[in-house]
């Protein structure tokens, strides 16, 4: 494999559009990207959508791509009508039935499969424990870390089981900050002892039950370092994620155009730090002159050995290990009955029933 394509591996890029934009075209047919995330700004109908990921994945026949979207339910829900419109996770951990999660992640599972979508970034593992946080809130299933990993872990066994990529996220966790990372870099100052019962307790029980994913969150975790954000820093990436919780799975960057990065860094410098500390993915959501930047500069820190073609290979490794055990799966799928499953009667009276429970 070529450098350049090695390096495209490594991220996944967004865009404008209800088809694929020349942009999005000249990512994946020239530097061999390695994924692409949509957001509701790319679908309009299961129809197009369908046919939208189908295209995309032609134009990359030497490898699949990761075909993201955040589909979590309630406000943050990227499909529109005819697609069931799950419940938030707050509403569901309100019911407290790991059966009834367990369906709600079976069902988004299906309905995303149906229309090409092999990646969801979900779920939100961060413990919803300060009442001014702008940007979790009821995202999260709840304030307590042992009800939120009993929720995600059932929620990951949903869509392990439905071969649909899951990754928790906001690692080391979100839950308690009373700033949002789209604007600005917030700040959790808890002591280690505190993280780790807390924070920490979701993640440590996801990555211990085959969590493929985790998402990294521009936040300063001060406890490990007082200087950077956690997605760009070693003693949070390196240290804790992969040698103290011994994590070997695929590690994705929030946004890199977020403020909380964007404030402090360029893009591109952001992008190079995340995977020198041992990021594998690195997601740059809007504007195609940042992925670009972010591509060469990548290829310039390996070409230069600022990272070593040794690291690059472990994320191509990982990534490529994570789209052949999924997507070559997904072949297995039966189409049609997925099809039949976008706003069946069934998910709708699963929602109307979650609905009815979490706010009894």
């Amino acid at each position: 494999m070529k450098l350049s394509h090695k390096v495209g591996q490594l991220l996944m890029a967004g865009f404008e559009g209800t088809r694929p934009s020349k942009e999005i075209k000249q990512l994946i047919k020239e530097h061999h990207i390695g994924g692409v995330i949509l957001f509701s700004r790319n679908i309009e109908s299961p129809k197009q959508c369908a046919k939208l990921t189908e295209s995309l994945q032609k134009l990359s026949p030497d490898a699949p791509l990761l075909i993201a979207v955040d589909q979590e339910g309630g406000r943050i829900s990227r499909m529109p009508k005819p697609f069931t419109q799950f419940p938030s996770a707050r509403t569901v951990g309100q019911c407290n039935s790991v059966p009834l999660t367990y369906r709600i992640g079976e069902a988004i599972s299906k309905e995303l499969l149906a229309v090409g979508i092999n990646m969801n970034f979900s779920p939100v593992l961060d413990v919803d424990t300060n009442p001014k946080n702008p940007i979790i809130g009821d995202r999260a299933y709840g304030k307590d870390p042992t009800l939120v990993s009993k929720h995600g872990l059932s929620m990951i066994a949903a869509m392990l089981d439905n071969k649909m990529i899951p990754c928790g996220k906001h690692f080391p966790g979100h839950g308690d900050t009373e700033l949002d990372s789209h604007e600005t870099l917030p700040e959790v100052q808890h002591a280690i002892i505190r993280l780790a019962d807390l924070e920490l307790r979701p993640f440590i029980h996801a990555i211990e039950n085959r969590l493929p994913c985790v998402m990294t969150a521009h936040l300063c975790c001060t406890a490990f370092d007082d200087k950077l954000p956690a997605s760009l820093s070693k003693n949070v990436v390196t240290d804790l994620l992969r040698k103290t919780l011994k994590y070997n799975g695929v590690i994705v960057t929030d946004d890199l155009e977020m403020k909380g990065i964007t404030n402090s860094f360029s893009v591109a410098d952001a992008a190079v730090r995340a995977v020198e500390v041992g990021s594998d993915l690195v997601l740059v959501c809007h504007s195609p002159d940042q992925q670009k930047a972010t591509l060469a500069a990548l290829t310039a820190a390996i070409e230069s050995g600022k990272i070593s073609e040794e690291r690059l290979n472990k994320s191509l490794d990982r990534l490529l290990s994570l789209k052949e055990y999924f997507l070559l799966q997904q072949n297995d799928h039966d189409i049609e009955a997925l099809r039949e499953s976008i706003g069946s009667e069934e998910h709708l009276e699963l929602v109307e029933t979650v609905n009815k429970k979490g706010k009894a």
